[in-house]
């Protein structure tokens, strides 16, 4: 059971980065000779000099010796003290430190954690055009972050870095694009800042326009482009990269097929924890596709997955539980992962889960509930929940006897080729119609 799925946006650590500014005077070359200590190493001279003139009021003094408690340059970290170097820059409009200080209310780092202060900060950055801090407010529109959601005002700020060169705010605003958040979905568009990026080195956006490519959504299809950006992605640790390159040596999409290295690829994803990857490996080992067939294994990875909420491997991990494969059969633990799993609208666990009812496997036995699960697995599609929905108006079990809402509910199986179903109908119509009645 292969899956390909990509990942929502992924927001990286903001930055901070000294940012000088150019001053002139006798304090200035104060500051330079900091510069050059630094830079070979001698932090703690450095500390001195950026100390010595930040009491001056050196704006870009402030700010450094902001970053060197930061980064503990010369000196053990100390966030409070960074914290407060930075308010005293920020002060003066030094930018950098603007949008460093916005860094520490959000994070709680040094200060006291307030979204709302942040969020002054970024803005007085991002007003004087600093890139980090228009995506960075962009972010806190985007994710509702001390002011209400709203991802036009996203868009705005995204667009502003996006057109700076900055490839996180060109991958979100390729987002936004793709999902008409903020802005009227345009796939072209979405592929548009999704490129930017991606040639920039982001591996969120080279995932996000192979993903694009293997769709052919906003491009033509292309699965060899596709393959060509999920490696670039992968080849930098990024998890839904790798797991989609998976599925690529898997099927031969874009690529010659490869089971060797679709599990390579399955394996690197599932290790970071990523739920697809983990739920596929699973199901190679269980069937031995790639790798020698271990079905305590397959329940190892399954089991990863599952805990992390994603519904197929629950499912499959109460179907190991329910068939005893590669665990002891226990019929409790099925109906506990098939439970999960049907809540979250998964169709198979939804009929699985209507079968325990219906026979007491590992939960009370109740009627009622097997045919709201069978209902809720028809009503999304599921195949043999269908035929166990018609059969169960046809024989009056669970509910009042229907011939009409059992026909309807065959006519729905047989209609996907479910055999069962096609032979139930057969023997309604022969039933009703004897041969003799027949022209």
């Amino acid at each position: 059971m292969y899956d390909q799925s990509r990942d929502y946006l992924k927001y990286p650590t903001y930055s901070l980065r000294p940012k000088g500014l150019p001053v002139i005077g006798d304090p200035e070359e104060e500051y330079r000779r900091a510069g050059n200590l630094q830079s070979q190493g001698a932090h703690a001279e450095a500390l001195t000099v950026y100390s010595r003139l930040a009491r001056l009021n050196h704006v870009d003094s402030q700010f450094q010796l902001g970053w060197c408690y930061t980064k503990g340059l010369g000196t053990e970290p100390d966030y409070t003290q960074a914290a407060y170097w930075y308010q005293k820059a920020a002060e003066q409009g030094h930018a950098t430190a603007q949008n460093n200080l916005g860094w520490c209310y959000e994070h709680g780092s040094g200060v006291e954690k307030d979204l709302a202060t942040a969020l002054f900060w970024y803005r007085k950055a991002a007003e004087q055009g600093y890139v980090l801090a228009q995506r960075n407010l962009g972010l806190c529109y985007y994710n509702s972050r001390g002011i209400e959601q709203d991802y036009t005002q996203a868009v705005f700020w995204y667009q502003k870095a996006a057109e700076q060169g900055d490839a996180t705010a060109q991958n979100n605003l390729g987002w936004c694009y793709q999902n008409g958040s903020g802005v009227e979905k345009d796939l072209a568009m979405a592929v548009f800042w999704y490129r930017k990026a991606a040639e920039q080195g982001s591996a969120t956006a080279q995932t996000n326009i192979g993903w694009c490519y293997y769709n052919g959504q906003g491009i033509e299809q292309d699965y060899a482009q596709a393959v060509f950006w999920y490696q670039k992605a992968a080849e930098q640790g990024d998890a839904t990269a790798q797991n989609n390159l998976g599925v690529c040596y898997a099927t031969g999409y874009g690529i010659e097929q490869d089971q060797t290295k679709k599990i390579c690829w399955y394996r690197e994803a599932a290790e970071q924890g990523y739920v697809t990857a983990q739920n596929n490996l699973g199901w190679c080992y269980e069937n031995g596709s790639g790798v020698e067939k271990d079905l305590a294994m397959a329940v190892f990875w399954y089991r990863k997955a599952a805990e992390q909420g994603y519904a197929p491997a629950q499912r499959n991990l109460g179907l190991c539980y329910y068939n005893g494969r590669g665990i002891e059969q226990d019929y409790a633990q099925a109906a506990f992962w098939y439970q999960k799993a049907a809540e979250q609208g998964d169709g198979t666990a939804q009929n699985n889960l209507g079968v325990c009812y219906a026979n007491g496997y590992g939960i009370e036995q109740d009627q009622t509930k097997k045919i709201f699960w069978y209902r809720k697995a028809a009503e999304h599609g599921y195949v043999t929940a269908q035929n166990n929905l018609g059969w169960c108006y046809e024989n009056g079990s669970g509910v009042e006897k229907d011939l009409a809402l059992a026909v309807y509910w065959y006519y729905k199986a047989a209609d996907q080729g479910h055999e069962q179903a096609r032979n139930a109908l057969r023997n309604i119509v022969d039933q009703r119609f004897p041969p003799e009645d027949k022209a």
